[in-house]
């Protein structure tokens, strides 16, 4: 047996990638789903495509509303469902549910309707011009490098947040309104780690890789990570100005 090589390849599969990012995705889509909601599955499935498509930062964000009837959502976190009614309190309309995705920070519409999907990322290109700032991030030497550039005219105030991404998380469902059902869900958001404020000048962020797991999951858990520069904050988050996103592995 050859014990070198063997040596190798475990070193290789758990050394991060250097994998730098692109500066302007075309939009960020967030996705608001429950493991309890029966109409989430067809905009699941939905994201999984969507993820296929390199010019879009996709996200799931599992709510912990539909908890109640009767099937705890594994993947859910409270704070994901405090994002999802912080953006109906800055949009005004109270609109909160699931499925639900939220467009460049500012357009919501149903998660499972591809083409509103696609018509709100055009709306918000040509009317809110989101993702302007460029970004890029890597991944060497056990640390997450962001960098957000500088820009001129007017003044400018974002938070700059990190999220460790699980790609693909098959869950078994065994309680209640898809009670049997196997989901797939894809790009499920684990946390959400706030590197630092931006005002227009030019920033760099760093975190450790091996910071990067919390709660019930590991490092092997995390497949890439993405950042956005979101104008507001986390109780009234705006448009997305800038976003990258980068492989672990």
């Amino acid at each position: 047996m050859n014990y070198r090589h063997i040596a190798f390849v475990f070193a290789l599969a758990f050394t991060p990638l250097i994998a730098p990012a692109s500066a302007e995705p075309r939009a960020v889509v967030e996705l608001f789903t429950s493991q309890g909601c029966s109409s989430c599955p067809a905009a699941d499935k939905l994201m999984g495509e969507l993820a296929k498509d390199p010019s879009l930062v996709t996200m799931s964000l599992a709510v912990d509303y539909w908890d109640y009837l009767g099937w705890k959502d594994t993947l859910a976190l409270h704070g994901h469902t405090l994002r999802q009614r912080a953006y109906a309190d800055v949009r005004g309309d109270r609109a909160v549910y699931t499925p639900q995705v939220v467009i460049n920070g500012v357009v919501h519409v149903l998660g499972s309707d591809k083409d509103a999907i696609e018509k709100a990322i055009a709306e918000t290109r040509s009317t809110a011009s989101p993702l302007k700032i460029p970004v890029t991030m890597s991944v060497a030497d056990g640390k997450v490098t962001v960098n957000v550039a500088a820009v001129t005219g007017g003044a400018q105030s974002a938070e700059v947040w990190l999220c460790p991404i699980t790609a693909k998380t098959p869950v078994m469902i065994s309680r209640g309104e898809n009670t049997g059902k196997t989901l797939t869900y894809n790009n499920v958001v684990r946390r959400w780690v706030k590197l630092g404020d931006w005002n227009g000048k030019a920033a760099n962020f760093s975190v450790s890789v091996a910071d990067l797991p919390q709660g019930e999951y590991s490092l092997g858990d995390i497949d890439r990570v993405d950042v956005v520069v979101q104008a507001g904050n986390a109780e009234k988050p705006g448009l997305m100005l800038g976003a990258a996103t980068a492989a672990l592995r």
